[in-house]
């Protein structure tokens, strides 16, 4: 068994999410603060296996930042400390988080499945399945809540995918464009 399969096989508990979320958080306060941060006490054996993780960013409701791994050789808990501090500093759609906003700021922890190539687009589920568009150099990612939140269906969430990847809308209909799933276990901060 791959090592990204055992993340699917341990049921991730919403207390093992809330301790990545609180390990995001601290990531990003440590950044801010130019301090260490803290490991967290309790740490499940689920948590420290490799695997595939998004941190999404949202203030008063709005995308303020989200960078991910597909897959990692790092611990689970590892990867989520990183894509936290890329997600607040590093994605090139926004600013960098500045310490005034930070309070505001909401996180959530997108920890993935393997990725399975579907041989159809009818095998995409909006709403159940994130998917990774990939034609050439060119790939895009939407993760599954995208499709919820948005109101998608199938063929809307197929052509914004295409788009992310800048490839024409339609280009998940030609045949020499693959098509992945994957699912998220998906945890969201307390308020």
């Amino acid at each position: 068994m791959r090592p990204s399969d055992l993340i699917t096989s341990l049921a991730l508990t919403e207390e093992d999410g809330q301790v990545l979320i609180e390990a995001a958080r601290s990531a990003i306060a440590s950044r801010l603060s130019r301090r260490g941060g803290c490991f967290p006490a309790s740490v499940t054996p689920a948590l420290m296996i490799p695997g595939g993780a998004f941190v999404t960013l949202k203030e008063d409701g709005c995308l303020r930042g989200c960078i991910g791994r597909i897959s990692s050789p790092r611990s689970l808990l590892q990867t989520v400390k990183e894509v936290a501090v890329s997600s607040a500093f590093e994605d090139p759609r926004f600013p960098p988080v500045t310490s005034a906003e930070w309070p505001s700021v909401r996180v959530e922890v997108s920890v993935l499945s393997p990725l399975r190539r579907v041989s159809s687009p009818q095998e995409v589920c909006a709403g159940t399945h994130g998917v990774l568009i990939r034609r050439g150099p060119c790939s895009g990612l939407l993760l599954p809540q995208v499709a919820t939140e948005q109101g998608w269906d199938r063929e809307t969430f197929l052509c914004n995918a295409c788009r992310k990847a800048g490839l024409p809308p339609d280009a998940w209909k030609d045949p020499a464009t693959q098509i992945e799933v994957f699912t998220a276990a998906v945890f969201h901060q307390a308020e």
